[in-house]
């Protein structure tokens, strides 16, 4: 996720911040089963959903 998409998040609803928040806790999740049994080799993707799940908090602390 970019800084654009970023910006455009503050703009979604708080469920539909919330959707997202779930899908990207599931894909990292899934991301650590994967990375695991040596099926990933983009470790990379890792920073970048835990830092969109971070943007995607902090957005949702704002909301509230």
């Amino acid at each position: 996720m970019k800084s654009r998409e970023a910006q455009e998040l503050k703009a979604f609803p708080a469920n539909r911040l919330r959707e997202l928040l779930a899908q990207k806790r599931e894909a990292l999740l899934k991301f650590r089963f994967h990375f695991s049994s040596g099926k990933i080799k983009n470790v990379k993707e890792a920073r970048e959903l835990r830092k969109d799940i971070a943007r995607i908090k902090t957005i949702l602390c704002v909301k509230h």
